[in-house]
């Protein structure tokens, strides 16, 4: 594929886009028009096989006619109504249905679902949470969150602070929090095939922290389960038990971040699921409508939902919500989204193809500028080194390399990241990895 035709392109300047280089994009622009399945189609009718479910969201692939008819329905009947004070049943039945999948089974009882509109909102209302419950069992002092370094969680202010990504924390002020180490350690990791071996006393970052400013004044850490935003960064077997285990011993909660691992990335329904760790709350958004409508949803345990249903009957107990909290057409296509999770089995079938998809991917160990691959459940990353004094560059070059032989991939800094839609097929394995092998090769 070459440079759009200027017939089917729009005008470019209004739109100010997101995490992009604009004016680099606007030059040589990537237009993507419709949707179906495994692919995109460009503005100029090529096919772009999706190597990275929309944005870690599509996880049961695009143009769902299922969602598409629960949607139309919803706006049909209600197209929207307010949750403060008010509601309306599709809420609660989708609370009720997710409840029913809760990451942990019955017995976690994280079954008490906040929705918001995005995973940015999803992490500062579970940071509020968190702050509040301490708060309503004597705990006010506990106010500090713990995140870790190369963290990704969200655009919010309190998801900058407890991030980790430099460049989202440079310009903006941030609330009290601190930061754990990160956990990719390649000099003892390179080309691990699933988690790491190494590193699982990197968990102590956190028995460090509790030292240096002391439990009561920590009301919780949080971690993505496995770092997606990033890179793809792993924790080493036993660490997120570690942690756990830690942060029990000093009455801080546990939050695990899945707005990317949520909904069967790894090959179980959440990853606290894989890792067989209950946190405390969850936050998610993405695939929980396979990206067709912008929500998400926090799941919290019944203690700390208890624990702040306190004082006078008539209070508002958790001073806090978004204008679109269970806004009715996000439920409706997050309802149907389920349902083609369950039909499908798609909460699971990364768990089948994991061993395929992990040797597609090391078979490209070896390759000039390859310097890691790291893959667990149906995503992967592909590490290179840096060009000398670009850095960034060469990635970039793949990805638009790519791009053009009919691939979508992402990349961040000089790692391509890959995570496509649960519904892949071995064959698109394969081309993933052939067009990838091309332009690793046509790299300079």
């Amino acid at each position: 594929m070459d440079q759009v035709n200027k017939a089917n392109m729009p005008v470019l300047d209004h739109f100010w886009m997101p995490f992009t280089a604009n004016r680099q994009f606007k030059a040589a622009p990537r237009l993507l028009a419709q949707a179906e399945g495994m692919y995109y189609t460009d503005a100029d009718g090529n096919p772009v096989l999706d190597g990275t479910s929309g944005l870690w969201c599509c996880n049961a692939g695009h143009g769902r006619k299922a969602i598409t008819q629960a949607v139309e329905r919803q706006l049909a009947t209600l197209d929207f109504a307010p949750t403060f004070q008010m509601g309306h049943p599709i809420a609660f039945e989708f609370a009720s249905k997710l409840a029913a999948n809760a990451p942990g089974g019955t017995d976690a009882k994280l079954d008490r679902i906040f929705f918001t509109g995005s995973g940015s909102e999803s992490v500062d209302t579970a940071l509020k949470i968190a702050i509040a419950y301490q708060r309503s069992i004597g705990q006010g002092t506990r106010t500090r969150i713990i995140g870790r370094e190369k963290g990704y969680h969200g655009v919010g202010f309190g998801g900058i602070s407890v991030g980790g990504l430099v460049n989202n924390r440079r310009i903006f002020p941030q609330i009290p929090a601190d930061h754990m180490r990160h956990t990719l350690d390649i000099e003892r990791n390179a080309f691990s095939k699933g988690l790491p071996r190494a590193g699982v006393e990197l968990a102590d970052d956190l028995e460090r922290l509790v030292q240096l400013h002391g439990a009561e004044t920590i009301a919780a850490v949080i971690v993505e389960p496995m770092s997606g935003s990033a890179g793809v960064i792993l924790p080493p077997v036993g660490y997120l038990e570690k942690l756990r285990a830690i942060a029990d011993k000093h009455g801080i909660l546990l939050i695990f971040d899945e707005v990317i691992t949520g909904f069967g990335r790894l090959g179980t329904p959440f990853a606290a699921d894989y890792f067989g760790v209950t946190p405390d709350l969850i936050t998610t958004a993405k695939g929980i409508t396979n990206g067709t409508i912008p929500m998400g949803a926090v799941f919290a345990s019944r203690e700390i939902y208890d624990g702040l249903m306190t004082g006078p009957e008539g209070a508002i107990e958790l001073f806090h919500g978004y204008t679109y909290s269970g806004h009715p057409v996000a439920c409706a296509a997050g309802i149907a989204t389920l349902e083609i999770y369950e039909k499908e089995g798609l909460l699971t079938r990364a768990a089948d193809l994991a061993e395929y998809w992990q040797e597609a991917l090391h078979s490209l160990n070896g390759l000039r500028h390859v310097a890691d691959i790291r893959n667990l459940g149906l995503v992967g990353a592909i590490e290179l080194t840096p060009r000398e004094g670009s850095p960034g560059a060469r990635a970039y070059e793949v990805f638009a390399d790519c791009f053009k032989n009919g691939l979508l991939i992402r990349v961040t800094g000089d790692i391509i990241a890959l995570s496509p839609p649960l519904i892949i097929e071995k064959d698109q394995i394969d081309t993933i990895v052939s067009v990838l092998e091309d332009a690793l090769k046509r790299a300079s």
